[in-house]
C-alpha cells in the first residue's frame, strides 16, 4: 500500500513539474484558426506596411515551435518583429493545413517548425526545405533573428 502511495505521489511530482514548465495560456498554434483567412490578412496588413510575412508552420505539442515562437517575440527579436506580420499556422500531428505548407514547397516529414517568408504582394520569397528549424532550442534567439535575416535578404523585397 506505502509502495502504491509513493508512485501516485512520483506520478502528481512529475505531472506537476511538467505542467509547471509549459506557461499557462501559451498556445502559440491555434488549431481552430482558419489559416488561410490568417494569411490572407496578414498579406493585407503586410502590403500597407511594407513588411513581408513570415508563416511559421507547428504544432504546440512540439517544443521546438515553442522555442521558436517564445524567440520571435523576445526584444532581441525587435528587427524581425518590425520587418514581418507573423502567422502561426497549426499543423496538428501531421493532419492539419498541410496542403498549405506543400504549397510554399515544404515538406513537413522534414521537420518542424517550418517556414514560409512571403513579400507583401504573395510572392514566395524563402521556404525552409530540411528541416532548418527543427532544432530551435540550440539555436537560441540571435542564431534565429540572423536566420530569418539572411533569408529575407535574399529575397529583399522592400
Amino acid at each position: 500500500m506505502k509502495r502504491l502511495s509513493v508512485f501516485r505521489a512520483g506520478i502528481a511530482a512529475g505531472l506537476l513539474s511538467f505542467l509547471g514548465a509549459i506557461p499557462a495560456g501559451a498556445s502559440p498554434y491555434d488549431p481552430h484558426a482558419d489559416a488561410q483567412a490568417d494569411i490572407r490578412q496578414a498579406l493585407v496588413e503586410a502590403h500597407a506596411e511594407r513588411k513581408d510575412v513570415l508563416v511559421v508552420f507547428g504544432a504546440d505539442w512540439c517544443a521546438d515551435c515553442r522555442v521558436l515562437d517564445r524567440a520571435l517575440r523576445a526584444p532581441a527579436a525587435a528587427g524581425l518583429q518590425k520587418r514581418f506580420v507573423v502567422v502561426k499556422v497549426d499543423v496538428g500531428a501531421f493532419d492539419r493545413n498541410v496542403g498549405f505548407a506543400q504549397q510554399y514547397g515544404i515538406d513537413l516529414r522534414r521537420g518542424i517548425p517550418a517556414a514560409a517568408l512571403l513579400s507583401g504582394n504573395d510572392r514566395l520569397v524563402y521556404a525552409t526545405q530540411a528541416g532548418e528549424l527543427a532544432d530551435a532550442r540550440r539555436m537560441g534567439v540571435a542564431a534565429i533573428v540572423g536566420f530569418f535575416t539572411r533569408a529575407a535578404d535574399r529575397g529583399a523585397t522592400h
